[in-house]
């Protein structure tokens, strides 16, 4: 399986000036794996040491911060002598063990070597909030997603159709938009969780997908109690259960009325940042103009909630793999939150950029995602179908003066005026066609 975010790796690597670097993500997006094969093929040795449930390595950061005694000890837990130029270590599930996690600024802060460190946990985000002490601006941080889009093609067999996306030559892909439209309704389905997606590449048995999907909401649920403090745990739960319901609302803005009668932001603010915090829900803010920059105009107040994986939100409202033989259902069942969905996730794992929402204070305008891209805000308007009815986009591109918004949905591509259509499945290139716009071609 070929993880882009393995170019980031070697980019971090070829660093000199590299801090140790810290793997976020939530639990099952393949961490371990990412980590374990760049060591495996980018350095000499690798040293693995995985932290969870291991006394040895509590008592080895119970002493004192000395980084030659630390080197020693990980050197005879991993059974690799660790050559500090030649040598990757991997410091595993580290938020089991605080004072590892603080031990990296003493590694950062040694002139004698610069070090070749990579430290990953699932439960990483709530760890930080923990009483630890966190070594600030002495690491590097990534954030691994499940499988974009991209990378579902790619391990799916689909290299050429991947190749043809990267070129933008979007006259070749209209003439193979069913097989993308086919891959997308596949995607939306499986998700980009590496088990999952490993499931579906074995035998194509949506079935053995779905199963896999069940546990892994199961493992979730699981980690609410072992790890979320005793209090929180039913009002996660709650939060967790109604993400779907929520985004099912035409209009997707996150409502605790609909969590419990009368509830309020302060019964559910520890419950949603938690969840956030593990990597298992994304927020999307609200911004009240599109102005540069467009932090500076967001409403702490209003916000949308997304999961961490499209598979997995389909499997939270039973999605039936029959569905997928009825043509563009898919793309209308759920009223559209699928396809909201599956954006959000593209536009942090491929694209790497924050997104926000803006609607309107006194009218049901809505533009699903907005975004600040090359000093420029990218209003976008997201269809399931074919739907070209975009008012509320051009009229957020009027009202702000915008050079041009972008329009997602199933119709090939397309600019007109200051509007451009972008195929679901051409997503990915958002970032390529936004320099188009701008250079007028």
């Amino acid at each position: 399986m070929k993880r882009f975010a393995m170019q980031k790796l070697l980019e971090w690597k070829n660093d000199p000036d590299r801090l140790p670097l810290i793997i976020r993500g939530a639990r099952q997006v393949g961490k371990t794996w990412l980590m374990k094969e760049f060591g495996r093929t980018c350095f000499e040795k690798c040293a693995y040491i995985n932290f969870d449930r291991n006394e040895r390595m509590q008592r080895l950061f119970s002493g004192d911060f000395d980084v030659e005694r630390i080197l020693q000890g990980l050197a005879v837990e991993s059974d690799v002598e660790i050559e500090p130029e030649h040598t990757l270590m991997i410091l595993d599930e580290i938020q089991e063990v605080p004072a590892a996690l603080q031990s990296l600024k003493y590694f950062c802060e040694d002139e004698r070597h610069s070090y070749y460190i990579v430290a990953a946990g699932s439960l990483l985000g709530i760890a930080m909030h923990g009483g630890t002490s966190f070594p600030v601006g002495k690491v590097d941080s990534m954030e691994l997603y499940p499988l974009s889009f991209t990378e579902f093609l790619e391990a799916t067999g689909n290299g050429q159709l991947l190749h043809l996306l990267q070129q933008q030559d979007f006259g070749l892909m209209t003439a193979f938009k069913d097989k993308y439209i086919d891959l997308l309704k596949n995607y939306y389905f499986v998700g980009g969780m590496p088990a999952a997606v490993n499931a579906y590449v074995k035998d194509k048995n949506l079935k053995n997908v779905r199963r896999v999907h069940q546990r892994l909401l199961s493992a979730y649920e699981q980690d609410f109690s072992k790890h979320a403090p005793t209090p929180v745990i039913p009002r996660i739960q709650m939060v967790w259960d109604g993400i779907p319901s929520q985004l099912a609302k035409e209009n997707k803005k996150f409502i605790y009325s609909v969590l419990r009668e009368g509830a309020r932001a302060k019964d559910f603010e520890l419950a949603i940042q938690w969840l956030i915090d593990c990597g298992l829900c994304h927020k999307v803010g609200r911004v009240k103009k599109g102005g540069i920059p467009l932090k500076a105009y967001q409403d702490i107040s209003a916000f949308k909630l997304y999961f961490v994986d499209v598979g997995l939100l389909a499997a939270m409202v039973d999605l039936d793999a029959r569905t997928l033989l009825k043509g563009n259902d898919i793309f209308v069942e759920f009223k559209g939150a699928l396809t909201e969905q599956y954006i959000c996730q593209q536009i942090l794992s491929d694209l790497d950029l924050v997104p926000y929402y803006w609607s309107a204070e006194a009218s049901k305008g809505e533009v699903d995602f907005v975004l600040q891209y090359s000093g420029n805000v990218i209003p976008i308007e997201v269809k399931a179908e074919e739907n070209l009815n975009a008012k509320s986009l051009k009229s957020f591109i009027t009202n702000y003066q915008l050079p041009f918004g972008i329009r997602t949905s199933m119709s090939d591509y397309r600019v007109q005026a200051h509007l451009l259509n972008l195929p679901l499945y051409a997503f990915s290139q958002l970032r390529e066609v936004c320099e188009g716009m701008e250079a007028g071609e």
